[in-house]
């Protein structure tokens, strides 16, 4: 289906035609607040679906798979990436996770891949230290990711800077709902530069079986054919790249523009992994993923049809305030309350122990121990973006040297 043919709201009662993309990107978080309040659960032509932006209602989405599919009709991720795990239910969804999660384990992540982070981090900060400044994002956080997520899917002949742009181009394609062709370009060549590295990767992983995740997936007890690979793959770039860069930016973001909150993790570095719980909720950097209804369903006060197309807005779930107390503040002595920053239920993230080690228990600890009095650097405003995937798009900042 085509992006200009919406589905009918005829069985929905509300509809919020208010609602612009550009708004949802520039800042969602007003909008988020009105549709909670108005129409927990609202058709909004310019997404082409119901946006679901409850706690309550997230969560149950979460949590009915029969009800609420995650293998959506004309899914703009199977478009760009083909049919990942992320985009199955059931026996099949469980049959790929398992598989493909190996290399994933808390257990692995604290053995293999943990002393990797280091090295990475380190490497990173040794080539920023003398400079006293840098654009964080494009400099430490999107390059750290990269080089990190290289190696555990398999992939260490990639540079990390074409595993950026591949990690970009396909996420700008699966939210691409304005339908715009240059977006489709990028992110179609992205998709065949990751099928050409695969095609060198999985002979040599076939002979030559290793921890990471591609082998993980060749060599498992059902091992997955190449097409499953490739989708798998595809994905695991995207979100495993973009979801650490993100947060890692936001909860710098948040340290340095809380001074009471930064002086106390400071003065107790255990208190980093609270940091990065908290950045996940507040500005959750995956902040939709998309449902479609298998049968006739009442969800917030609207009756859905079958086969309607849902966008399960976790960045707004993780903002309501009927869940959290002063949900739009930073803030890490907020009473410890489940979030859905990784989802919940079958399709919680694989990923989830990559980023709290990677992030919270490496990068933002070794980020205020070894750049001391880090700091905005003032050269040019701090700058966020995004709804569907969110985070800083500028983190200008120095330090002293």
């Amino acid at each position: 289906m085509a992006l200009d043919q919406e589905l009918s709201p005829a069985h929905s009662t509300r509809s919020a035609d208010w609602v612009r993309l550009d708004d949802l990107h520039d800042d969602p978080y007003p909008v988020y607040a009105r549709l909670r309040d108005e129409a927990p659960v609202a058709w909004v032509p310019a997404a082409n679906r119901y946006l679901v932006t409850r706690y309550a209602n997230v969560h149950h989405v979460d949590n009915d798979p029969e009800t609420f599919s995650a293998d959506e009709t004309g899914s703009l991720m199977k478009r760009v990436m083909g049919h990942s795990l992320l985009r199955k239910d059931g026996a099949s969804h469980a049959r790929e996770r398992k598989a493909a999660g190996v290399p994933l384990r808390p257990k692995a992540v604290k053995e293999t891949w943990t002393p990797l982070f280091r090295r990475n981090a380190e490497r990173l900060l040794v080539e920023m230290r003398d400079a006293g400044e840098a654009e964080l994002v494009s400099q430490f956080a999107a390059p750290y990711a990269a080089a990190n997520l290289r190696d555990i899917i398999g992939l260490p002949e990639v540079s990390p800077e074409d595993l950026t742009a591949w990690s970009q181009a396909m996420m700008d394609g699966t939210g691409n709902y304005a339908d715009d062709p240059t977006v489709w370009a990028r992110s179609e060549a992205a998709t065949q530069a990751v099928d050409d590295a695969l095609a060198e990767a999985l002979p040599r992983l076939r002979a030559n079986p290793d921890d990471s995740m591609i082998s993980a997936m060749l060599h498992a007890e059902d091992p997955l054919s190449p097409a499953e690979i490739s989708a798998n793959v595809k994905v695991t770039i995207g979100g495993g790249l973009n979801e650490p860069r993100d947060v890692l930016g936001v909860a710098v973001w948040a340290l340095l523009t809380h001074p009471e909150q930064r002086t106390r993790v400071l003065t107790d570095p255990r208190l980093f992994s609270v940091v990065f719980d908290e950045a996940v909720r507040w500005t959750s950097p995956i902040g939709m993923y998309p449902r479609q209804t298998t049968r006739e369903v009442e969800l917030g006060g609207a009756m859905l049809p079958a086969g309607a197309r849902l966008g399960v807005v976790v960045g707004s779930a993780n903002r309501d305030p009927r869940q959290f107390e002063d949900p739009d503040a930073f803030d890490i002595d907020r009473p410890r309350k489940a979030h859905l920053g990784f989802g919940s239920g079958a399709h919680y993230c694989l990923g989830a122990w990559v980023a709290k080690a990677s992030v919270g228990q490496v990068a933002l600890p070794m980020l205020f121990d070894q750049l001391p009095g880090l700091r905005l650097s003032g050269r040019r405003p701090v700058r966020a973006g995004g709804w569907v995937f969110r985070g800083l798009l500028d983190l200008p900042v120095a330090w002293d040297h």
